[in-house]
């Protein structure tokens, strides 16, 4: 499962010794909460770390300066899927501000449309607005990421940071959501974007292999576009590293298993990949190109990582703090059950205890 109950599995089978020989799981903050050291297998020196692209390897590495994973997928962006036979019927143009992403809500709205699909009920996907608003938090105050690890910044008191939780209340507010946004799945999602249910899903671009492989014949209706901030002049996108392939320690058959990731961290596993789940965006490893026909979607993605200046990491990859509730508290947001303001202040609590936990001086 995702989200916090499939981190919690992930935990405590690491913890009693009883985890898969290879697993897969996040990369950056997450993976730093995993102890790495104590319970898996040091990938360091291992001859395939060749292959994989430099910019990936210190979201694997552990505090003890060693690298115990490789990429699973492709890197992914944050954003907004959206159905473009939608926005061709209704001589809409991509947003690249918030005002104007609202007011194609509007025109959405009105033609009687669902304009904003959200899926609650897998509660991990209510975090998009938030975490993949971070372009703009970084392009209006680059230090950000170094502050809020030093805890000298936080999202209640910085208002490009507070944003990405107002805007989860404004599209509710608006009355612009799903009727049953608070039990719908991922699936479910994916689904309404493919089909036309819905015009927008905020979401990962790793879906796009869901809808290539459940709505093959959607696919070239699905387009993307990075959460608009208020500057159209610095329009970017937040970009997620991939989840990483890992082996435990407790192993029983250690060579088996660094062959399998081998083979995950070639061309052919990537060749593998693609053939099965589409071409979902750029992979991290060598030589590993793209095919020409790619989904609509991921040659709309692929632009920003071409111009420099256009990408940002999310911040799980900036910085080694990421709250566990903070989709329970997005749910309750996006579902106007807490107000924005209250919301930040919240998380911003969450993220205090995993800091001390972690031992920086959080205040």
């Amino acid at each position: 499962p995702g989200g916090g109950e499939g981190d919690n599995i992930v935990k405590t089978r690491l913890a009693t010794g009883e985890m898969t020989d290879v697993f897969r799981y996040n990369a950056g903050s997450l993976f730093q909460a995993l102890n790495a050291p104590q319970t898996m297998l040091d990938l360091t020196d291992e001859p395939f770390q060749a292959n994989i692209i430099d910019s990936f390897k210190p979201v694997v590495t552990a505090t003890d300066g060693r690298i115990y994973g490789v990429p699973e997928e492709a890197a992914m962006g944050g954003g907004i899927l959206y159905n473009k036979k939608i926005y061709a019927e209704l001589g809409l143009s991509v947003p690249k501000t918030w005002a104007e992403f609202m007011a194609n809500n509007e025109k959405i709205k009105a033609a009687g449309k669902t304009a904003v699909i959200q899926t609650f009920g897998d509660t991990w996907t209510s975090q998009l607005f938030v975490l993949g608003d971070f372009f703009n938090v970084q392009a209006a105050v680059p230090t950000f990421a170094a502050d809020y690890t030093a805890g000298t910044a936080k999202y209640a008191t910085t208002p490009a940071a507070m944003a990405g939780f107002q805007k989860g209340e404004d599209v509710f507010k608006a009355g612009y959501l799903n009727e049953d946004f608070g039990s719908a799945l991922f699936a479910d999602g994916i689904r309404m974007v493919a089909t036309g249910e819905g015009a927008h899903y905020p979401m990962l671009t790793f879906a796009i292999g869901g809808i290539a492989q459940d709505y093959p014949e959607n696919l070239p209706d699905v387009g993307f576009f990075a959460i608009p901030g208020d500057d159209a002049a610095k329009n970017g996108l937040t970009v997620w590293m991939p989840a990483a392939t890992y082996i435990s320690k407790t192993t029983e058959h250690p060579e088996e298993a660094k062959k399998f990731v081998a083979f995950i961290a070639s061309t052919k596993g990537c060749d593998a990949r693609s053939s099965a789940n589409g071409a979902t965006g750029p992979y991290l490893i060598k030589g590993c190109d793209l095919p020409a026909d790619v989904p609509a979607a991921v040659a709309d993605l692929l632009p920003y990582f071409q111009q420099d200046g256009l990408t940002a990491p999310a911040l799980e990859f900036l910085s080694p703090i990421k709250g566990p509730a903070l989709e329970q508290i997005t749910v309750e947001v996006g579902s106007g059950i807490r107000p924005a303001a209250e919301a930040a202040a919240l998380y911003d609590e969450d993220v205090k205890k995993q800091a001390q936990q972690l031992g920086l001086n959080w205040q």
